[in-house]
């Protein structure tokens, strides 16, 4: 823990607060986003120094295999992460800056000067957070100065330990779980749970979406690859579910204890097994699948993956609402996940409660977190976990944390409002990534200040107490705690963090 780049930094300001110096008004000070006493005792006396338990990203499993030493600042900081490429298109930048054939230098100086136009969007507080976390380069990033930040940081990247290995372990972070496809051999797995240079854990979730979307052309090369995986032909449905039971023992028994599903809606209508057989036989035909016919197989096959779920005590995890792709010809020049995603309508009410019932009816109803995109879901996903909750788990059923579109700072303080108000944010799991960079981690800091400012106002406001061993201890177990109890997952060597207040 002492190792931790964002923990020297908050301990640095903390004895600062001590010794009673003047407050800074600067831009992204120490008490950046802090804007109360509680605030700044809360993050920087309980939530800066815990570690970090990061349950859902989207890291390279072969990256972190590979101990990855990166040949520039481009690479590891622009490569992949379309959230700047939608701000750089935003800004009127040529795509060839952005995902074309320009150099990696040219792309940096495109994104240079999009930052300062940047504000307002948690896209310049990242991008500050992580220059001046990981590159100790603390001008804002523009036009001007960005052949300077370029040497200054590519200087820091050749040096021999900016590693991959050891940018998790100076974060602070225990655990990691990836996003992988129930096909894959999970040998880059197997091969970073043998290194000893790494002090995280690193677990795949299985993800199967490929296998829900019937109606894709992605289908049927799901299921040929699925046969392979599995060892086993795949002849009709009752030979698909087999498979990909097989394929998630094989996953627990390489570390996984998550599932993962990117839902556009979660659709709820039963059918007969018959029909099933029909639709999917269908589908490996490929021949044309109707609205229902997907509801009706995504709805069968999602409650046994459920029920397989909890036989396995896993928890299940719902991210529901993006639709993507949007761009035709964007997606035909670049593929997915390249920018062009937006936020769906409301998730249906009705059929969330009916299958998370469905489930449960059977006591096979898994630990489920529940992400909606659409920030109008929050009250209700809170209310839908509230009907599910079980006796011994602490929020068995979770509102997750504000994700992508939300991922800002009104997005988190309205998704914590809304488990506040209907739930209890004490039980909350936090912060997770949802990343493919290795730089990401800034945002776990930028979520427990954001975190301690909305409960520091509640206590100058006198809505709670000055109950800075309770409060503490409530941010401390968001910040890290709940989610290390909630998953199971045994990380050894390390215990539940806890600290209290210095009298």
């Amino acid at each position: 823990m002492k190792n931790s780049v964002l923990y020297k930094r908050s301990l640095s300001s903390y004895s600062e607060i001590k010794r009673g110096e003047p407050k800074m008004k600067s831009f992204m000070n120490e008490n950046f986003l802090l804007n109360s006493e509680s605030a700044v005792l809360l993050y920087h006396q309980y939530a800066a120094s815990m570690p970090i338990f990061d349950y859902h990203c989207h890291l390279s499993p072969k990256e972190i295999a590979e101990n990855k030493r990166f040949s520039n600042v481009t690479e590891i900081w622009l490569g992949g992460d379309h959230y700047k490429w939608r701000a750089m298109r935003s800004h009127g930048v040529e795509e060839r800056f952005i995902t074309g054939d320009a150099d990696d230098k040219e792309k940096f100086m495109a994104w240079a000067a999009t930052v300062p136009y940047t504000i307002g969007n948690p896209l310049y507080h990242w991008t500050h957070l992580e220059l001046r976390t990981y590159f100790n380069f603390h001008e804002p990033l523009n036009k001007q100065n960005a052949e300077e930040a370029w040497a200054h940081c590519n200087a820091i990247i050749q040096a021999d330990s900016f590693t991959v290995h050891n940018l998790l372990n100076n974060s602070h972070v225990l655990c990691v779980c990836t996003t992988d496809d129930p096909t894959d051999s999970l040998a880059y797995h197997q091969v970073i749970a043998k290194q000893s240079s790494l002090l995280t854990k690193v677990l795949p979730t299985f993800r199967p979406d490929k296998g829900l979307e019937i109606h894709k052309p992605t289908f049927a090369p799901f299921v040929q690859a699925l046969e392979q995986a599995a060892g086993t032909a795949i002849h009709n449905y009752d030979d698909f579910l087999q498979a990909l039971e097989t394929r998630a023992f094989y996953f627990h028994d390489t570390g996984c204890r998550l599932s993962d599903h990117g839902l556009g809606s979660l659709p709820y209508m039963r059918a007969s097994y018959d029909e099933i057989r029909q639709i999917f036989m269908k589908g490996i035909l490929q021949e044309s699948i109707s609205a229902d016919e997907e509801a009706k197989f995504m709805t069968e096959t999602l409650i046994f993956l459920g029920r397989l779920y909890g036989r396995l005590n896993w928890t299940m995890q719902l991210h529901l609402g993006p639709i993507r792709n949007n761009n035709s010809r964007m997606f035909k020049q670049l593929g997915p996940d390249a920018g062009f995603d937006s936020i769906g309508e409301m998730t249906s009410p009705l059929a969330l409660n009916c299958y998370l019932d469905a489930l449960h009816q059977e006591d096979l109803l898994p630990r489920t977190i529940l992400y909606g995109l659409n920030s109008n879901d929050n009250e209700m996903l809170a209310s839908t976990a509230g009907n599910f909750q079980a006796a011994g788990i602490r929020g068995k059923i979770q509102l997750g944390s504000g994700w992508w579109f939300n991922d800002t700072k009104d997005g988190m303080l309205k998704q914590m409002s809304a488990l506040a108000n209907i739930g209890l944010l004490s039980s909350f799991v936090g912060m997770l990534t949802d990343s493919r960079s290795f730089l990401s981690y800034t945002r776990h800091e930028y979520f427990r200040r954001i975190l301690c400012n909305m409960i520091g106002q509640w206590v100058e406001h006198g809505e709670v107490p000055a109950d800075y061993e309770l409060l503490g201890g409530i941010v401390q177990d968001i910040c890290y705690n709940n989610a290390k109890n909630y998953f199971g997952i045994p990380l050894p060597g390390h215990t539940i963090f806890t600290k209290t207040v210095e009298a």
